[in-house]
């Protein structure tokens, strides 16, 4: 890691001027985000006069900033909770991974105007098979959250085709939305809104409940208890070890954190705007650094 720090140090980006291309992230909150550190270190890496920011914007002001960012000459941006469906409607154009999965997590502007894509779906299966070593064909999966990361989560689970998905979100009607959005694109999945009767392979938090210190984890373990699951993911990366993280390590589960599916969407939302292969390496180490301190 010594060698790492070393690197960066000797890396360093022209001072902003006139020509410094914008990217950022949008959410509420944001404070938590590590995207500047992994991008920031991504344009270091690579000698592009680019900068990444963060900006916490009410949902009710997402559409002016996105015009904001825009009319400002901004390269792209990142959405992050609650922001994903909303920008569905707010953008111009819908690229097809958008409309595949149903939310939008990175926005271009180039000259056909605010073009949202979606970098999630890919970089959560990335993810799982990376930290996990998950094998999600025919997998058992209880699903926590139907937002816009769960929505998401559960339709690109779907196309992986697991055996089971069940599905629990505090307002039961979202669920039941994806669920039968589930059953009519991928109809060979056996999907069940509430939770399992039974064991499952994988517990994954689709939800923001872990991103604050008095949270109360998303998993109802009167009704299901972390005994009957294999591994337990968590979308969430700051703190890195969520109260859900910790209480299934506890029971014996694999474990693992949101740092790779940030990494991946990241990485890709990164050649989007640029039209560079990202450097995953550098976004990786970034992310550890600023995440686990190291």
């Amino acid at each position: 890691m010594a060698a790492y720090k070393w690197r960066v140090s000797q890396t360093v980006q022209p001072a902003i001027n006139a020509a410094t291309r914008l990217c950022a992230v949008l959410g509420a909150p944001i404070r938590h985000s590590a995207s500047p550190a992994m991008h920031n270190a991504a344009f270091a890496s690579l000698g592009l006069d680019w900068r990444y920011l963060a900006f916490e914007v009410d949902p009710k002001n997402l559409h002016a900033a996105i015009v904001g960012a825009k009319v400002m000459g901004f390269a792209g941006l990142n959405l992050t909770v609650p922001h994903k469906l909303l920008a569905v409607d707010l953008v111009d154009m819908l690229d097809e991974s958008a409309k595949a999965w149903g939310a939008v997590n990175t926005i271009r502007f180039d000259v056909n105007g605010a073009i949202g894509f979606n970098t999630d779906a890919d970089a959560i299966v990335t993810a799982l098979r990376e930290a996990l070593a998950m094998e999600l064909r025919g997998a058992k999966v209880l699903l926590l959250g139907a937002g816009g990361a769960g929505r998401t989560a559960a339709l690109k689970l779907a196309s992986e085709k697991v055996g089971e998905l069940f599905i629990v979100n505090r307002t039961p009607s979202k669920a039941e939305d994806i669920a039968n959005e589930v059953k009519k694109r991928f109809p060979s999945v056996k999907i069940v809104v509430g939770y399992p009767k039974a064991n499952v392979d994988l517990i994954l938090n689709a939800t923001s409940l872990g991103l604050n210190s008095g949270d109360a984890s998303p998993l109802d373990e009167k009704q299901f208890s972390l005994k009957q699951t294999h591994a337990v993911y968590d979308m969430i990366y700051r703190p890195a070890e969520t109260r859900l993280l910790a209480a299934a390590k506890a029971a014996g589960c694999k474990t693992a954190n949101g740092l790779g599916m940030l990494l991946h969407q990241g990485a890709k939302a990164f050649e989007i705007w640029t039209g560079k292969p990202a450097p995953l390496d550098v976004m990786r180490r970034a992310l550890e650094q600023n995440i686990y301190g190291h």
